[in-house]
């Protein structure tokens, strides 16, 4: 124009032009949601797009005959955008490894109704047993404390102290499973274990220095400490957990979590999110577990996430807890050695390491 000034174009231009593109580079929007999700950042699918293969259909063996409901095998994980990717590779790693793969339901926990999330995971596995149910975060939100890493503040993060209120009183035991992690043995042996009239069952690590996971202000509180007296606590790792539910139905577990969660914001007692509550109430209580269904810290620690290697000894399941998470490393093309016992799980349809096939 006479004066120089740029006009916008008008909105049927860009109309135009948008339309243009998706017709030359129908690759590219799918290329870009690509790009989110390595980078953990995951976009709402649009409904003709799958980001995801579709894992295969996993049947029955001969030996899973008989017992009907009896034999079904509940298995509860948070469902997050952030950690799909993750959550799919743990799913059909307990599928694959399964004896009985269709007696196996899953019980999804999200903070949101999220229409592009449940329909990757419908069209992901067409023939998965599974119920979601949303978890109300302003149920948390006022009572957490910002904690070592921004991760574990999410609400989310948190659902695993509600569980016996989240999940329907039909179903009385549940294996709780992170979304950072793949089970390499049937879930089933996991899930026949004795609990021997005990809440949880999980590994414990009673090498770990117990000490620091609570602060000094904790420790030189005589009331504070006297909470583990006549206990002999040891750490455990809240990412594999099997739990009766129907026993932390009958006491207030979740109310002494909660409680404690209220000394956390008077009182900085603790770093580590969620994980402090479970100790507090639970540490020393426990059924303990082989060590092999919780091979855990392969993600390193929760500021820099270094590589580390297994520990000796045989494993039923490998869990990315700390700061490393596979997917991202692989992509990054720096992954650490054990990130590659995670990649043949992998169904994110533009990975960049080898997928499962089958």
């Amino acid at each position: 124009m006479a004066n120089g000034s740029s006009q916008p174009a008008p909105l049927s231009l860009h109309l135009h032009l948008g339309l243009l593109s998706l017709l030359l580079f129908p690759g590219l929007a799918l290329v870009s949601a690509a790009a989110a999700i390595r980078h953990g950042v995951i976009r709402k699918p649009s409904a003709d797009i799958s980001y995801f293969r579709e894992a295969p259909a996993f049947r029955n063996g001969d030996a899973c005959t008989g017992h009907g409901d009896g034999r079904r095998i509940h298995v509860s994980m948070t469902l997050d955008s952030n950690y799909l990717r993750g959550t799919i590779a743990a799913v059909l790693s307990v599928l694959k490894h399964s004896t009985c793969p269709e007696d196996v339901e899953f019980h999804f926990i999200w903070a949101r109704y999220d229409p592009g999330v449940y329909s990757t995971i419908r069209s992901t596995f067409p023939n998965l047993n599974f119920r979601v149910y949303r978890f109300n975060s302003n149920r948390v939100r006022d009572k957490i404390s910002k904690s070592i890493r921004q991760a574990l503040d999410q609400p989310l993060n948190y659902a695993r102290i509600y569980l016996a209120e989240i999940i329907p009183a039909d179903v009385k035991r549940v294996i709780y499973l992170d979304s950072d992690l793949v089970v390499v043995d049937d879930i089933a042996k996991l899930w026949t274990v004795d609990m021997e009239n005990k809440v949880l069952a999980a590994p414990e690590y009673c090498h770990a220095n117990f000490t620091n996971y609570f602060s000094g202000e904790f420790w030189s509180d005589p009331n504070m400490a006297g909470t583990f007296e006549g206990r002999k606590p040891c750490y455990f790792n809240t990412g594999v957990m099997v739990v009766d539910l129907e026993r932390w139905r009958g006491g207030e577990y979740t109310q002494k979590m909660e409680d404690w969660m209220a000394v956390q914001k008077r009182k900085r007692i603790y770093d580590l999110g969620s994980l402090p509550p479970f100790l507090l109430v639970w540490a020393g209580y426990i059924k303990a577990v082989d060590h092999r269904w919780n091979q855990h810290g392969l993600g390193g620690d929760n500021l820099e996430g270094q590589c580390r290697r297994l520990h000796p000894g045989p494993v039923s399941l490998l869990h990315w807890s700390g700061k490393g998470k596979p997917w991202l490393r692989l992509d990054s093309r720096k992954p650490c050695s054990v990130d590659h016992l995670w990649a043949p799980y992998d169904l994110f349809r533009l990975s960049s390491t080898h997928t499962f096939d089958g």
